[in-house]
């Protein structure tokens, strides 16, 4: 049975008895877990429940209408589609990676958690709203058409796709290391059968399959990341309210970093890329640099959230110009009910392993029991987990427990000590953020390929039938190479995000917000601000990252928009007014874009 209208006018039903419905498996699986049924078999099962049920929802939205297919026909309600963004924007980076990053470095990688939530605040208050009454179906459109040309429309392309396949690569790897825990299978093979699934929720039905699909998976998602959380708090005696009993928890964490030397001690080498718990939270800096590279790390990663394609994307779908709006705020309300969670969740976990008063904790106590547990020796064969014993004294210490900051989430549960159930829950809910964040990359890098590059330059007269056939062609294509990618490992979750957001902001984020907000704003000054920018960007991240040249002010590879965005909005501006101005057509319709109300100007 296809999806129809009846369907949006029983939203609410529909996901109501979804959300039953995945409860009651989950209840399931807890109740084969206590008759005895293996963990790799409920692991085995969580995973292929999930991704049955999301390629289900794709393949019953499939469609062969191009408006169904790049903005889910414009009927998504705010509240849904605020789900859906929420579910897009909470990445492998933001379920698995962040607080991991916040367990092992502390405050410094709070940032993150700053940037990514601010930035909506710039996506509410210059760009969505604007972007939707202009009625692109990509973020290329909206350049190709408001600076009009070829040339502009194509450097659009090349930065949103260079982002967005840096961004993916990251999802798969999340969807690999998921699915390499969950399966007991090696990461590379792990990534294709990450793919596989994320093919299947958006290759036949495109955007319209794409967010029905991340509404189930945010419902997911939430679900697996708050009930560990609240159950470790009640657990570990600090009360009902994580949020507020984390506070405390830090207290004790910052006493027994204390007792086992962490203050004061450098971060001790890596070995074969993990990392050790040396360095905490009382290793935030109160130093002006410090502070200046918090506030730079913010400062990418909030203009990064407003330059990501496949972010904006999700507001083109709304039925109005004030429901795009009015889906931001509730994106916001979604995302911040995780991002409020992660610093609960990091501070716990590390409480789990350092106190010995525990049962779980383990530093401090023999190395052969730690060796022994089943968590370890199984993140161990997967390579996220080593424990040598350095001085050859039987103890762990702290410097001697190596692991990986993208399996934290993960491996929670079983650190903890909470049934697996919970372990499973937590790797569906994995799955579910980097598969949906993934979804909507491969879906934007595909669309634009499609839709700006195919249609739109090289084949103008090319039916509907024969873009969305190229369109899925490419998200294969474009699929495979995520996922070869990714099993190279070059990066973490994290770094590849980063790198993504500075791309993104680099080459487009002036582009957008001048695009709107001043008419003399031309052709030639957004080429120059795309190329220059983007260039700039790019050479910067090289340089540091593989040249050997030191960062310029403490500005290292996860900071390059630092340098791409100066470049980008000096060069639009000088050519701007270096040039002609547009046309008065151009600026009537930049005029005509500012007023929040009315039918978009392309459906006009």
């Amino acid at each position: 049975m296809r999806l129809e209208g009846g369907f949006i006018n029983n939203l609410s039903k529909v996901y109501g008895i979804y959300t039953l419905g995945f409860l009651g498996f989950v209840i399931l699986m807890a109740i084969l877990e206590q008759v005895g049924v293996s963990a790799d078999a409920i692991g085995w099962m969580f995973v292929g429940f999930t991704i049955a049920i999301y390629a289900l929802i794709g393949v019953l939205s499939r469609t062969m209408e191009s408006g169904q297919y790049y903005v889910a026909g414009r009927e998504v309600p705010a509240v849904f589609n605020g789900m859906a963004t929420a579910a897009d924007w909470m990445s492998g980076a933001s379920f698995i990676a962040m607080a991991g990053g916040i367990y092992l470095k502390g405050y410094p990688y709070m940032a993150f958690l700053v940037g990514w939530t601010g930035g909506y605040v710039l996506v509410a208050s210059l760009l969505a709203p604007y972007l939707r009454k202009f009625g692109c179906y990509t973020v290329p459109d909206f350049i190709g058409t408001r600076y009009g040309g070829n040339l502009a429309r194509l450097c659009a392309v090349i930065v949103l796709v260079v982002a967005s396949f840096t961004y993916v690569t990251a999802q798969i790897t999340g969807t690999g290391i998921v699915a390499s825990r969950a399966l007991n299978i090696p990461f590379n093979v792990a990534v294709w059968i990450g793919l596989a699934g994320i093919l299947f929720c958006s290759m036949l039905g495109g955007m319209r399959a794409v967010t029905w699909t991340q509404v189930a998976q945010y419902i997911v998602l939430i679900v697996a990341y708050l009930i560990p959380v609240f159950w470790m708090s009640n657990k570990l005696g600090y009360g009902l309210i994580p949020h507020f009993a984390q506070f405390d928890a830090v207290t004790r964490v910052q006493e027994l970093e204390q007792l086992h030397n962490v203050v004061g001690s450098k971060p001790v080498e890596s070995v074969a890329g993990l990392a050790t718990l040396s360095v905490g939270i009382n290793d935030a800096s109160d130093s002006l640099m410090a502070k200046w590279k918090f506030f730079t790390l913010v400062l990418c990663m909030m203009a990064g959230t407003a330059s990501l394609p496949h972010v904006l994307m999700r507001y083109f779908t709304t039925a109005s110009v004030k429901a795009a709006r009015q889906s931001v705020g509730w994106s916001l309300v979604f995302i911040c009910l995780l991002y409020l969670t992660a610093p609960a969740l990091a501070t716990f976990t590390k409480l789990s392993l350092l106190d010995p008063n525990l049962a779980t904790g383990i530093i401090g106590k023999s190395v052969a029991d730690a060796q022994a547990l089943d968590w370890v020796q199984k993140w161990s064969s997967v390579g996220f987990l080593k424990i040598v014993d350095g001085n050859g004294d039987g103890l762990l210490q702290i410097n001697e427990f190596f692991m990986k900051g993208d399996i934290v989430v993960l491996a929670t549960p079983e650190i903890a000590g909470l049934p697996y159930v919970i372990s499973g829950l937590v790797a569906a809910g994995g799955l579910a953020a980097a598969m949906s964040t993934a979804d909507g990359l491969l879906l934007a890098i595909a669309n634009a390929l499609s839709h700006d590059l195919y249609y739109k330059i090289i084949d103008p007269k090319a039916d509907t039938k024969t873009r969305l056939v190229v369109a899925r062609m490419l998200l294969l294509v474009v699929g495979a190479a995520g996922a070869w990618t990714a099993a190279q490992g070059l990066t973490g979750i994290l770094g590849a995000v980063a790198w993504a957001f500075c791309f993104a902001n680099s080459g487009l984020f002036f582009p957008l917000v001048l695009g709107v907000w001043w008419k003399r704003a031309n052709r030639a000054g957004a080429v120059a601000g795309m190329i220059g920018g983007f260039g700039a960007g790019a050479w910067y991240l090289y340089m540091v990252q593989f040249g050997g040249m030191t960062p310029w002010l403490g500005l290292d590879g996860l900071r390059f928009g630092m340098i791409g965005m100066p470049v980008s909005l000096i060069l639009m501006i000088v050519v701007s007014l270096a040039t002609e101005e547009p046309d008065a057509e151009t600026q009537k319709m930049v005029d005509e874009i500012r007023i929040p109300k009315g039918k978009a100007l392309l459906d006009a």
